[in-house]
């Protein structure tokens, strides 16, 4: 069984914001297709990895500039 992220901490990095259908490198989240395919699959210690790459990227992006911004739909 997998080790549970600290609890500040969620388990992915997902926010909801996934441009993977288009981009090789999620604009949300910073993570790869690849990545973001097999999160349920990856260790805890895989997991860090990756947190600590897309931290040093500066992602993940809670407030992106033209993805968040849509018309209210009516």
């Amino acid at each position: 069984m997998s080790e549970q992220p600290p609890a500040d901490e969620p388990d992915t990095p997902c926010v909801a914001i996934c441009s993977t259908l288009f981009d090789e490198v999620c604009r949300g989240c910073g993570r790869t297709v690849m990545e973001v395919a097999n999160w349920v699959f990856m260790t805890a210690e895989e997991k860090r990895a990756v947190w600590t790459r897309i931290r040093a990227e500066g992602y993940p992006r809670r407030d992106i500039q033209g993805l968040t911004d849509r018309p209210e739909r009516r």
